[in-house]
Parts: C-alpha cells; structure tokens; sequence
C-alpha cells in the first residue's frame, strides 16, 4: 500500500515549480483581487489535480514537460473559478475550514473573481497555442456545469434513478478529475487513444471519489472533521439514499421521502433517515459500487508499461477509496 506521504513525495518538486507558476498565473493589476487570490492560495486543499496531471504525465514519459505545468495550472485556475462561483450558487460562507471569497467580500466581488479566473485560464491556454488542453478542460467546465443543473431540477421532484444519479455524478465530479489524466497525457503525447484511456481512466477514479463522498454523509462527523447528514437536508440524492428509495421497504421509502422532503431541518428526523440507510444496506451497495469502478480504473491502467509513477498513481487511486476524510 503506498502512504501519503509517498505519493506527495513523488510529485514534490513538480508541485514545488507548479505553486510558483501557479502563484504568478493569478497575479492582476487590481490590487483588491490580488489580496483576494493570495487569500485562495493560502487556503488550498489536499491538491489532488495537480497530483493527477503530473503522475499520469510522468507514467507515460518518464518527466514532466513545460506543457504539463500549464495543463495543470489550467485546470486549477478553472476549477478554482468553478468553487468560488459554486459557494456563490449554494450560499455557502465556508470552505474546507475557511471562510468562501463571498463570505468575506460578498456576492459581487466572488462572481467577479471566479470569472477573472476562468479568463485567465483562457488567455494561458491561447497564448501558449495550447488548444488540445483548452478543449479538455472546457468540455469538463461544460458538464459540471450541465451535471450541477441536471441535479438541481431532478432533486427538486425527488425522482433520481441510479443511472441519472451517475450521469450527475460523471459530469459534475467524474469530468474534472478525467480532464486531469486526460491532459496531462496530452502534455506528454499526441496519441489520441492515450489520451482517450487516460480520461476514462480518471472519469472512473472521479466516480469513486464521489460515492466515497456519498458515504461520508453517513459517518461520524467527529472522525470527519465536518458534519454528517448534510446531504440530506439538502435535498441531494446520493447513492446509498438511492438505493434504499428504490430497493427498502414501503415504509421505509415513505419515511425517506417525507423526512427529505418536510423534515429536512429536522437534526433528529434527519438521523432518523440516515439510520434507515444504513441499516437498509445503503452503505454497503454504494461501497460495493465505488469499489467496482476503482478495480475498472487499475484495469485500464496495465495496459501501460509498469514504472514507479504508475505504481504511485495505483496508489492515489487507493487513497482515494480509503481516505479517512
């Protein structure tokens, strides 16, 4: 089993030249939006994108290219641009501990710092001629967007199946993680079919991302560091609830469905419908799933010759069906 710790220290010095290009991607002559996008900086996550693009770029060629730091800073500065207008969508004031651009410089200001973003990306991508790059990237922007939008109007009427469910879940979280493998392949070579895998290879890793996310709902906050149920009293169709709407008992469903519905404020209604899931088998068939698509995901990948950055990408796949949070 490979550590965190190995992973991180695979990619080290790429993540420490990416940081430094990263950084001087987002510097503006407005002195407002630099001081906010320091403050973006300064609150950056587990850096999981950027792992993908140099781990799949290194397993192909051996190094990283001048073209695989603009692949990933491309697909940072975009999704960058998509959170900040995401916490905007949802009205939210934190994100991952801290406080969101819009929480801190309002509504306005965060619209106009994700759309500064995302121009950025584009203007990086012309000027160095990258259109493969820009293209991936774009179409992953284009069905988060139509994913985000698809869920909205099927939660609204509570009528998720499963095969809508991972058509959401495929644009909204499969597609980022896909254009990741898919241009840092496209860094590095211009076989189309290379290409091609490599984005399916990540479009599968996103899906069981996602359904851990899904089961993390059910847990112990404490453990998590974030609360549990949350899913719920937003009205969102996760798997494990999907699975026990279409499979549980009448009563049951009845329950689920008036809880989510009426009671979704209700924090003791709320852990009465994840009781229900989880002792409906909710859990246990979505970790089934989430298991399934990271054994399709490895399988993809020995087609490619066996190398350290392969072994290490292997194990980013692990840790992403094993993380603790």
């Amino acid at each position: 089993m490979v550590s965190v710790n190995e992973i991180k220290e695979s990619v080290s010095d790429e993540m420490k030249v990416f940081e430094k290009k990263f950084k001087e991607a987002m510097v503006s002559e407005a002195p407002l939006l630099n001081k906010i996008t320091h403050y973006i900086i300064k609150r950056k996550g587990k850096q999981m994108r950027p792992m993908f693009v140099f781990l799949t770029a290194k397993m192909l060629h051996g190094q990283v290219e001048e073209k695989t730091y603009r692949a990933a800073s491309l697909i940072e500065l975009l999704h960058t641009a998509t959170l900040v207008h995401d916490d905007v969508v949802d009205d939210a004031n934190e994100r991952r501990g801290f406080f969101s651009v819009n929480a801190l410089w309002k509504n306005k200001i965060a619209v106009l710092v994700g759309d500064y973003l995302l121009s950025q990306g584009l203007l990086m991508s012309v000027e160095s001629k990258e259109f493969q790059l820009l293209k991936i990237v774009s179409e992953a922007v284009k069905e988060m967007s139509e994913g985000e939008l698809l869920q909205i109007e099927k939660s609204r009427k509570l009528d998720i199946t499963e095969e809508v469910y991972f058509e959401v879940i495929r644009k909204k979280t499969a597609s980022l993680i896909a254009s990741c493998c898919a241009a840092g392949a496209a860094s590095v070579t211009e076989d189309e079919t290379t290409v091609a895998t490599l984005k399916k290879f990540g479009e599968l890793v996103g899906l069981a991302f996602q359904i851990k996310d899904d089961i993390f709902d059910y847990g112990d906050s404490e453990a998590i560091g974030k609360p549990t149920g949350n899913d719920i009293r937003e009205q969102k169709m996760t798997l494990p609830l999907i699975y026990v709407l279409n499979n549980g008992t009448i009563e049951d469903k009845r329950t689920l469905i008036n809880i989510v519905k009426n009671h979704n404020e209700n924090k003791v209604k709320v852990k009465e419908a994840m009781n229900i899931v989880i002792k409906s088998g909710g859990i246990q068939y979505a970790h089934a799933k989430m298991l399934e698509y990271r054994k399709e995901a490895i399988q993809l990948l020995q087609q490619f010759p066996d190398n350290e950055p392969k072994r290490i990408l292997i194990g980013l796949v692990d840790y992403t069906v094993n993380r603790e949070k």
